[in-house]
């Protein structure tokens, strides 16, 4: 059997290619003939060609994001998650080897009357099935936003704790950088990094939607969500005004297309009509109806995060460190990474800070594990282990993914318990992180604020992960 296969995580970092060896993995075990095609977030690699489709006896699509699935019109296609291509990789191949594989349709293929079957048998699916569909998309196209947003933020987290680190001079209030300083310039250009965030956090939401005609809506509506002069406020409306803007463009763009219109008029409106009557709107409703109490919970919520004290620090770390390890670079960990990515932007690292030492410790635990105690994993867990290590020290949480995926009720109440000690200590010891990205990397980019207590943390939460998992396996020759 020859098959064929997308790989395609919102963020195109680590989901991708976890799955795309995992695929490739339980193929060689089964004797199957596969090649993976992977979209990161380094663009296409080992693209399929349309030879390789016409050969092929099936194709899986791995993906949390569109990727084109009209070319493999007429041929058997299994789509899943990627979060399936890597937990439930066996039961893929054995749908192809067992004829469960429907044939695909590409709608623009299609004959009308199968198209309306098609339409007639969705709606029969039921309510729970459009609310499930409703979800993925949502989360799709959030995190294309967010996928396009992090290069900014990183780029602009770093060049501002650069500048500060190289070139900032101590006083009584903090790090100054002198006003003729070449840093000075740096750190501006920083800056000028992180003002891009929200607008093309926006932008990119509504192209998700609407595709090139919800672009520059989407850009405009986040720029006016961020900037509170618009409608009268001292603060903008945030990463929170500018998801609003970017799915209010996205679904006005996408209205706006769906309407009738004369043939002469076609032409001109993905690139005149729908951005200018959309963009028209966005700013109207942000302007006069949702950005001023946007900007004031957003005010709120900066004052409050930054006004909390004691036992109040400790349950946030607590739930943000859950949040971070729970499903390791999945939908929960996400929403974690982008309070605390919007929260620098908001002028509070330390939300990122407590992220950053959570961040790591899931795979460096595991990793510590396996060299603790190598009786209780496999030969390709010892492996892994290694690897994790490696992924750890450079904040990629999917480290642990192999270890979760084989034996998850042990490992990740394990890895939870690991990261929630590394962030809560993290939080409590005012440890800040000026760059959305975690693990002691980090302190080489000087992004780093209290280094010592953010070490402490990643050590304890490491130690944590380590010894209570491996209190729970059992050596490998007795366990079932």
């Amino acid at each position: 059997m020859k098959l064929l296969a997308v790989t395609a995580c919102p963020t195109g970092i680590a989901h991708t290619y976890i799955a795309a060896e995992k695929l490739k993995q339980a193929a060689t075990e089964k004797g199957i003939d596969i090649k993976v095609e992977t979209r990161g977030s380094i663009g296409v690699e080992n693209a399929l060609t349309q030879a390789e489709i016409e050969a092929a006896d099936g194709i899986i699509i791995a993906a949390d994001k569109d990727v084109e699935p009209g070319r493999f019109h007429g041929k058997r296609v299994l789509m899943v998650s990627v979060q399936d291509a890597i937990h439930k990789t066996d039961e893929l191949f054995q749908r192809f080897l067992d004829g469960e594989v429907p044939v695909y349709e590409s709608k623009a293929q299609k004959q009308p009357e199968k198209a309306d079957d098609s339409e007639n048998q969705t709606t029969k699916s039921g309510a729970a099935a459009s609310e499930s569909k409703i979800k993925k998309y949502v989360y799709r196209d959030l995190m294309n936003g967010v996928s396009y947003m992090i290069p900014f933020v990183v780029i602009g987290g770093l060049l501002i704790a650069l500048s500060l680190g190289l070139g900032g001079v101590p006083t009584p209030d903090g790090f100054v950088i002198p006003e003729h300083s070449i840093w000075k310039k740096v750190n501006e250009v920083g800056t000028t990094g992180f003002m891009f965030m929200v607008p093309i956090l926006a932008g990119f939401i509504a192209m998700s939607i609407a595709d090139r005609p919800g672009l520059a809506p989407g850009m405009i509506g986040g720029y006016i969500a961020a900037n509170g002069h618009f409608y009268n406020s001292e603060a903008g409306a945030g990463f929170i005004g500018g998801i609003l803007a970017g799915f209010l463009a996205g679904y006005i763009a996408k209205g706006i297309k769906q309407l009738p219109v004369p043939k002469m008029l076609q032409p001109i409106m993905p690139i005149l009509v729908i951005p200018l009557f959309t963009s028209l709107l966005v700013a109207l409703i942000f302007i006069y109806v949702v950005g001023t109490p946007i900007s004031m919970l957003m005010e709120s919520l900066t004052h409050f995060l930054s006004e909390m004290e004691g036992t109040s620090k400790l349950i946030l770390g607590l739930i943000l460190g859950a949040m971070v390890a729970f499903d390791m670079g999945g939908a929960v960990n996400k929403v974690a990474f982008l309070f605390g990515a919007a929260m620098i932007g908001e002028g509070n690292p330390y939300i990122m800070g407590s992220l950053a030492a959570g961040i790591c410790t899931p795979p460096l635990g595991m990793g510590l594990a396996t060299l603790i105690n190598q009786k209780k994993y496999e030969p390709e867990e010892l492996d892994a282990g290694k690897a994790a290590i490696a992924m750890g020290l450079v904040g990629i949480t999917e480290g642990a993914i192999p270890f979760a995926s084989r034996d998850p009720l042990r490992v990740i109440p394990c890895i939870m318990a690991g990261s929630m000690v590394a962030s809560a200590i993290a939080m409590l010891g005012q440890v800040s992180d000026n760059v959305p990205h975690g693990g002691p990397v980090m302190i080489l980019f000087q992004a780093i604020g209290n280094v010592p207590v953010f070490l402490l943390a990643i050590l304890c939460g490491t130690l944590v992960t380590a010894f209570s998992v491996n209190f729970l396996k059992k050596p490998v020759q007795n366990d079932s």
